[in-house]
């Protein structure tokens, strides 16, 4: 299983374009590498390539990476796009892939519903690109030799979704991890998660390759960054930092871990702080962009 880490940032990037916080001043001034928004690519053969959400800078994202150019005049090795949520950062590149090339579109039902109700998603010729539906713990196979099985997780709907009140772990189809298996190993993409309870815990367990949500250090990272109000939870998002916390959490998940879906105030991303220490310390890997895996 060939696996390319397309963008390692969460919402907006790094550096976001609003923000002058440490992380996004050092991004711009080069003593940090820029991070695009969260998106991975994965193929068995090389050649057809399923990619895993599609990110608002996919046109970038794929341009510098050569395995998914065009292999000649017009055309693309890229069969399918599945998607974990609807959020914003999740599906907006698919309006960046809709110059006449057949792909298919995998996600829940429910996520395919949110795709429908908005009319600009009909710039996707559907005579080129089908929408499938996946249930959830079916497995499925999006390209040659790869099998995917979707499962929820705690999450919450997409903000524009939501409502007066919102369920920040709600289980169902609106977020989803996915568990990807090939010549008998085994990853799981889970870029968006709001708690690790025990038998999530117990499920990710067997991961040779596990690339689990990063997106905040400590939950009330955005208050105190002075970057915003919303705490982590609210967001929908586990932090990595605290007794509740995913490197507490997951400790004795045996496989390589790395953090995806990383938010542009996290300590973590400074290479030399204590963030990034305890990080490398639990046995995590902060992902960038362009990082591959071959599992």
């Amino acid at each position: 299983m060939l696996v390319t880490v397309l963008g390692a940032g969460a919402g907006g990037g790094l550096p976001q374009w609003n923000c002058a916080c440490r992380n996004c001043v050092d991004a711009r001034e080069g003593r940090l590498p820029r991070m695009t928004q969260s998106s991975v690519a994965v193929s068995v053969n090389g050649r057809d390539w399923a990619v895993l959400n599609a990110s608002p800078d996919i046109r970038d994202q794929l341009d510098r990476t050569a395995a998914l150019h065009p292999p000649g005049l017009r055309g693309s090795p890229i069969r399918a796009v599945v998607l974990t949520n609807g959020d914003v950062d999740h599906v907006a590149g698919l309006l960046t892939l809709r110059e006449k090339t057949g792909f298919d579109v995998f996600a829940s039902a429910d996520i395919l519903s949110v795709l429908a109700a908005n009319p600009v998603f009909g710039v996707l010729d559907p005579a080129l690109v089908t929408r499938r539906p996946i249930a959830l713990d079916q497995p499925f196979s999006p390209v040659e030799g790869l099998q995917i099985t979707p499962f929820a997780v705690p999450g919450k709907v997409a903000l524009y979704l939501e409502g007066e009140t919102v369920e920040t772990e709600a289980m169902g189809e609106q977020t989803v991890g996915l568990c990807l298996t090939a010549g008998g190993k085994r990853a799981y993409y889970v870029p968006g998660c709001a708690a690790a309870p025990d038998w999530l815990v117990a499920k990710l367990a067997d991961a040779d390759l596990l690339m689990f949500d990063g997106t905040v250090w400590d939950n009330d990272e955005m208050a105190t960054t002075g970057t915003g109000t919303k705490t982590g939870a609210r967001m929908g998002h586990i932090a990595m930092a605290g007794p509740g916390g995913s490197l507490a959490r997951l400790a004795d998940v045996k496989g390589r871990k790395v953090f995806v879906h990383i938010n542009n105030t996290n300590p973590a991303l400074q290479p030399d702080g204590p963030e990034a220490q305890a990080v490398a310390k639990a046995g995590w890997t902060i992902a960038r962009d362009g990082m591959e895996f071959r599992i």
